[in-house]
């Protein structure tokens, strides 16, 4: 009638072995496993400290370890700690926790011998000590899945990846092309040693070394020919080197691969639980070898076609963009901040601007009108985004209403601009039309003006660009290059006097562009009004040149939709209009010493 006797405690030593086994499976099982505390491995540790009489209840993980390093000296644990030190020590580092990790390197050495807990100047301190670390001889009592001689293996490559890793986000390169380096020399599956070579040919970029940059990624898809960011970092290399034809070739393979649906990643270890990949998971990780959208390498090939000139190429490659967002929107358009799409309208009037250059006018004007139709319901009255920047300007930006008038009013303002700009390239479709359908070319150009009109943004005079937003020098330059067009008509129409005026308002617009000044000598010249041209012609030809005007406006490019209609804009015949003005010039000043 008696109970059965319970079976004795598992000595300590198998107990804490049985309980590394177990974390390990349940690491190596899920990623979010190894997020949060090592709830286990503190109860374990606590587990010690009962046995040897202590207490550590309040203690926090750290403060644990410490006190069981410091009190607990029988032989037989010291290798089971030694263990779960090195777990810890790779639950901190998943957890970015490096300083951690150190920290207990440091009691580990220090346990075994205090005069090896230090490292010499110059080398990295978690590295030094995760290499001097003397891992003890397992016991005879129970296999492990993964030794701990392993596990230090993996532990020396992610610590070395991740402060790479940490000072490549830092700025500081040699540093991290050192770490990297030697995270590349570690214990890893192939899938994090070509992660790792595009790491390093990032960083060799950011160091202006694009040739070993290319290097580092050419190895990259030597390894693993899956590593696809790899290959979209060498489109970029290769774009700064100006090798377009490379760049290109790069991003056909790209846009290839990322179209299939990929294979699932494999390890070339599987019989490790603990691997690199689950202690390295950074942002800065995250970024640099972030998968391209299939629709944002079809943008990329579109769009560096379209700025190298070759408009049938481009043609074809927008083209085919516009037809993925046909399928929808949400499957092809990714949501994070880092895309190398522009908006979704941008994309159409970049697509109307190749069709239009290739001269297939037809397909660009229905391209233009489709953006028109889009944008024209989403433009609110401007007296309302008048009242709302006088708002926004009492309101305390704490309350974050401001920013939020702020973020209105350029949605608002980039709408306006879009739809602008269609009615521009409309303008410059119908400008190579013939005289009897030039008629055309004035109700968009007036709807455009109109549009840039009802902005009251500039207030009198002409302000400094330095205060305007992106979007407005975007409107104001489509408003200068939809006065210059015009007037370039009137021009052909005879109407000079028009014509005139708006060459006038464009140079108030702003005052050192070439093409308008060069247009009202031209509409000063037809108009008989010789001397006044001269005046002019010499003042704009004494001034000094500014920066590309017709290009950048502080700094900032101009959109690439706007390029061709920049293009059509200059003024095409400087040297016969200034030939004329010289002569003009020469003959006046023979009569007057006569």
């Amino acid at each position: 009638g008696l109970p059965a006797a319970l079976p004795p405690p598992p000595p300590l030593p198998l107990e804490l072995t049985i309980l590394y086994n177990s974390l390990l499976f349940t690491m190596g099982s899920s990623d979010s496993a190894i997020k949060g505390e090592a709830e286990e491995i503190h109860q374990g540790l606590l587990r010690v400290l009962e046995a040897c009489g202590a207490c550590g209840q309040d203690l926090s993980t750290e403060e644990l370890w410490h006190k069981v390093l410091q009190e607990v000296t029988e032989e037989k644990l010291q290798a089971p700690l030694h263990q779960l030190g090195a777990l810890q020590a790779a639950w901190w580092l998943a957890a970015g926790r490096l300083g951690s990790a150190t920290g207990l390197f440091r009691l580990l050495s220090s346990a075994e011998d205090p005069g090896r807990a230090h490292c010499n100047d110059g080398e990295n301190e978690l590295l030094s000590l995760l290499k001097a670390w003397r891992v003890p001889a397992e016991g005879p009592s129970l296999p492990l899945v993964q030794s701990a001689e392993d596990l230090k293996e993996i532990l020396c490559t992610a610590a070395a990846f991740l402060q790479g890793l940490q000072a490549l986000e830092a700025g500081n390169f040699p540093t991290a092309l050192s770490l990297i380096q030697e995270a590349a020399g570690g214990f890893c599956s192939k899938r994090v040693l070509a992660q790792i070579y595009t790491c390093l040919g990032c960083c060799a970029q950011r160091m202006g070394k694009p040739q070993t940059a290319l290097q580092h990624l050419k190895r990259a898809l030597q390894v693993d020919f899956q590593c696809l960011p790899a290959l979209s970092h060498a489109a970029a290399v290769y774009q700064e080197l100006g090798e377009t034809d490379a760049e290109l070739q790069a991003l056909t393979l790209l846009y290839k691969a990322v179209e299939k649906t990929p294979p699932a990643a494999t390890s070339s270890s599987p019989w490790f639980l603990i691997q690199t990949e689950l202690l390295v998971h950074t942002p800065t990780l995250a970024s640099l070898l972030r998968h391209r959208h299939p629709s944002e390498v079809k943008y990329l090939l579109a769009q560096r076609c379209l700025q190298d000139g070759r408009v049938a190429d481009a043609v074809e490659h927008y083209l085919d963009l516009l037809a993925l967002f046909q399928e929808g929107l949400q499957q092809q358009v990714p949501l994070d901040g880092d895309s190398a799409l522009p908006r979704i309208p941008e994309v159409f009037l970049e697509a109307a601007s190749a069709l239009e250059q290739a001269g297939r006018h037809q397909d660009a004007i229905t391209v233009c009108e489709e953006v028109i139709s889009r944008t024209t319901d989403l433009i609110p009255r401007m007296s309302r985004v008048e009242e709302r920047l006088e708002q926004s300007e009492c309101l305390s930006p704490g309350t974050g209403l401001a920013g939020g008038l702020l973020s209105q009013k350029k949605e608002s303002l980039c709408c306006l601009a879009w739809r602008a700009a269609g009615y521009l390239h409309l303008g410059w479709v119908w400008l190579p039309s013939q005289r009897a359908v030039l008629k055309l070319l004035c109700p968009p150009t007036y709807r455009c003006l109109g549009d840039l009109l009802r902005v009251q943004l500039y207030g009198s005079g002409v302000e400094s660009t330095e205060s305007l937003l992106p979007e407005v020098e975007v409107l104001q330059k489509i408003r200068l290059l939809s006065l210059i067009g015009r007037g370039a008509q009137f021009l052909e129409l005879g109407r000079h006097k028009e014509a005139l005026l708006d060459f006038q308002h464009g140079l108030q617009i702003s005052p050192d562009d070439p093409a308008a000044a060069s247009y009202l000598v031209q509409a000063l010249w037809k108009l008989n009004r010789k001397q006044e041209a001269a005046a002019h012609w010499q003042k704009f030809s004494q001034s000094p040149p500014g920066e590309d005007g017709q290009q950048k406006a502080q700094g900032r490019p101009f959109p690439l939709y706007l390029v061709s209609c920049l293009k059509q804009a200059m003024f095409p015949d400087s040297a016969s209009l200034g030939g004329s003005i010289q002569d003009y010039l020469g003959t006046t000043s023979r009569d007057i010493s006569s």
